[in-house]
């Protein structure tokens, strides 16, 4: 979909003002990521009765962190996170645009009068998921830096550094402890999870308009349908996201990427095998009703974390 400046300018604007809204909750989404919890965990119970230890949710987490930092400590970060937000949205504007049109001129070249509809129809189906595939991946690279700047700026709220400020000093920064490779760690499960997010979600969305036509469901369901399937396919890569961010603050030089906080990963793989084997991939997924899930005893009829 190729959109006009106007367009684009408008968009960015409410990503600005979404993200002012709402950076203090992915902020602590983010910290619950990688693995902090700096409030000891209760015991409670679960909405079935069963004894569990309960952590504090994203409401008590932020009065946490304006209680160290103030207020404007709950937006540390948001300057290179609103930097990559914004070179991402102008990259895929820019990059959809340009293979939209390149894709139109090669139609209109190649099509012929006898094509059959169906056919064509899943070919263009086919090559606007290419199209989207191809701009969001090359948006991620894009602003990546950025994203990882924002995110080791968020990460030294656990040990209190001061190490990544500025957005140009950041970089000289990233460039010091990490090398080049430094600007881009955990992108792999980053744009693995991108793709297929965009797969399910393209084969979903194709399957609903070919074998439910209007006349089946009502126009007004469809988009409820499509709601359902995108939530649906976030959480099942939700778990990518979380072993990205483990590796973009891993053994970059803060308290949070090292032991005792978090281990040293040689790849990806081992951040995820690892999570997995301690049931925390999923953790920062709930951000209203959350459990302790690592190891615990029982001490005088109560549960205590061991």
């Amino acid at each position: 979909m190729i959109t006009t400046d106007n367009t684009l300018w408008s968009t960015i604007r409410q990503h600005v003002v979404t993200n002012a809204i709402t950076y203090p909750i992915e902020y602590v989404k983010i910290l619950i990521q990688i693995g902090h919890e700096p409030i000891s965990p209760q015991p409670t119970t679960t909405l079935f009765g069963k004894p569990a230890l309960g952590l504090p949710n994203v409401f008590q987490y932020v009065k946490h962190i304006k209680k160290v930092d103030g207020l404007v400590g709950c937006y540390r970060g948001f300057v290179p996170k609103l930097c990559a937000c914004t070179v991402g949205a102008i990259t895929l504007d820019k990059t959809c645009s340009k293979l939209t049109c390149i894709y139109k001129k090669r139609q209109d070249k190649r099509r012929s009068e006898d094509d059959a509809e169906d056919d064509e129809s899943s070919t263009n189906h086919i090559f606007e998921f290419l199209i989207d595939l191809i701009s969001r991946t090359t948006a991620i690279i894009v602003s990546y830096p950025l994203e990882v700047i924002a995110l080791r700026m968020l990460a030294q709220f656990v040990g209190r550094e001061t190490k990544y400020n500025g957005i140009f000093t950041s970089f000289v920064e990233v460039y010091r402890e990490n090398g080049v490779m430094g600007y881009f760690a955990g992108i792999v499960p980053r744009l693995i999870g991108n793709t297929i997010v965009l797969v399910m979600i393209s084969s979903s969305t194709y399957a609903v308009k070919k074998y439910m036509p209007a006349s089946t469901i009502d126009i007004e369901f469809k988009p409820i349908i499509c709601s359902i399937i995108q939530f649906i396919v976030a959480t099942i890569t939700y778990p990518f996201l979380v072993v990205s961010h483990c590796m973009a603050v891993n053994n970059c030089g803060l308290a949070a990427g090292l032991p005792p906080h978090m281990p040293i990963y040689n790849s990806w793989q081992d951040c995820w095998f690892h999570l997995s084997a301690t049931n925390q991939l999923n953790r920062g997924n709930s951000l209203l009703w959350r459990y302790y899930t690592g190891p615990s005893v029982i001490i005088n009829g109560m549960m205590v974390p061991k």
